[in-house]
């Protein structure tokens, strides 16, 4: 095998058409219960066991051990992890990288830190696969999917903050505003971190702010990758703005798996996309 491509469960992919894949999962753990964000592991339970949840809930990333397997026998692997900030998965993936170049001489792994989850990570696990198949070597496609990075980005609308302030990913202030009188929080991932920007009320504000974020941040019609949490119609009603706004905008729909799922919680929407210079 010359070429896979692995990404920790962030990237909500599971499988991968026509270049070896494999996604390594994270771990959701209540008091109760623990989730691990594999194909088997059903979404919709898990968000509806969390609804009722009074209790603490944490996050896990995979081990250098869980990487390190997932690398099989490739000769060239590139990884792409949710943002360091976030998580130690990019860590581990860097111990595991360091591991298998001293055990394999000659083969070679490339650690991407997304700096963002979700639909942005499957921009970049895509972008992967193109710049493999067209032929480039191991060097070429690194420094591609590095320049690549610079111009894919990620906006959010959350409908709750719980999950993010209880494990300390944004301030219990502004979670407690979320959710009341139908206000959602809509921001941007910057820097490997979630910066919310505004507090919209109702879900046509809240995509009229979307809308408004990716404008600024560059995008001027091509691919978008919009993934939701139990929010179908808000999804589509982003799409269809997008399409009207924006000829030949190549927009996507998806599912949250169980990691982004319990971050972005019922309702929430998070877009990946890539500026007019991808």
């Amino acid at each position: 095998m010359k070429f896979k491509i692995v990404a920790d469960s962030a990237s909500d992919m599971l499988v991968l058409d026509e270049i070896p894949f494999s996604s390594v999962p994270l771990k959701i753990t209540t008091d109760e219960k623990e989730y691990v964000d594999t194909a088997a592991m059903s979404v919709d339970g898990m968000v509806a066991d969390l609804l009722k949840y009074k209790g603490k809930s944490t996050t896990a990333c995979p081990g250098p051990g869980e990487w390190l397997e997932s690398f099989e026998d490739a000769e060239n692997v590139f990884c792409v992890t949710i943002t360091s900030n976030l998580s130690g998965s990019y860590n581990a993936a860097c111990v595991a990288k360091d591991e298998y170049e001293k055990t394999h001489p000659g083969r070679k792994v490339c650690v991407v830190d997304s700096l963002s989850a979700g639909s942005e990570m499957w921009l970049l696990v895509e972008k992967l696969r193109e710049l493999i198949q067209s032929g480039l070597n191991y060097d070429e496609i690194s420094q591609k999917i590095m320049a690549y990075k610079e111009h894919t980005h990620m906006v959010f609308s959350l409908e709750s903050l719980k999950n993010l302030a209880n494990n300390g990913r944004v301030n219990p202030a502004v979670a407690k505003i979320t959710g009341i009188l139908g206000i959602r929080m809509v921001g941007y991932a910057e820097d490997g971190r979630l910066a919310p920007q505004d507090k919209s009320r109702g879900e046509k504000k809240a995509i009229a702010d979307v809308l408004k974020h990716m404008k600024a941040m560059g995008y001027n019609g091509g691919k978008v990758l919009i993934h939701h949490c139990q929010n179908e119609p808000a999804a589509q009603a982003l799409k269809e703005q997008l399409q009207k706004l924006y000829d030949g905008a190549q927009v996507r729909i998806g599912k949250t798996r169980g990691l982004c799922s319990f971050y972005a919680e019922k309702g929430g929407l998070m877009v990946g996309f890539e500026d007019g210079l991808a």
